[in-house]
């Protein structure tokens, strides 16, 4: 399954960039992140490798992050791995103007065993929807400040 989400911060691309690459931002737009721990790599850099831990309503999910390309402020990609799912993440940043960007993801889901392609395949709308929350949330947390932790 692949799609494309995009969002217009209302803010310089550079203080995007610098919001994004600090990883203690992410509980403040990645709503259910319980933690990360750096697995190996300086953080940020291509090759590094992160485990990520979140809270889904009652389920557990753990995803390692692997930074394939990291050229900050243009593009940033990724993948993020868990059983039965691989996701590969392309995160474009494009100066509108001098106070504006825009935020292009390319989202690839690849699902193994038949429970993840039925659901891949039965609820890819769900999947597009949760993109977008993000990229909502990062707006909103970049602009505003608002924090997803309280809510």
């Amino acid at each position: 399954m692949k799609y494309t989400s995009e969002i217009i911060i209302n803010l310089p691309r550079e203080e995007v960039i610098k919001k994004l690459d600090n990883p203690d931002n992410m509980k403040h737009w990645q709503r259910g992140l319980v933690g990360y721990e750096i697995l190996n790599g300086s953080p940020g850099t291509e090759g590094a490798r992160m485990r990520l831990e979140y809270k889904m309503g009652k389920r557990d999910l753990v995803l390692t992050e692997t930074i394939l390309k990291n050229k900050f402020p243009e593009e940033f990609h990724a993948t993020y791995d868990t059983k039965g799912v691989h996701n590969i993440q392309q995160n474009l940043f494009q100066e509108v103007d001098s106070n504006t960007t825009k935020w292009i993801s390319r989202t690839e889901f690849q699902f193994e065993g038949f429970g993840m392609k039925m659901m891949g395949w039965l609820m890819p709308g769900a999947f597009k929807k949760q993109s977008m929350k993000y990229l909502q949330d990062f707006k909103n947390f970049a602009e505003n400040g608002t924090s997803v932790q309280n809510k």
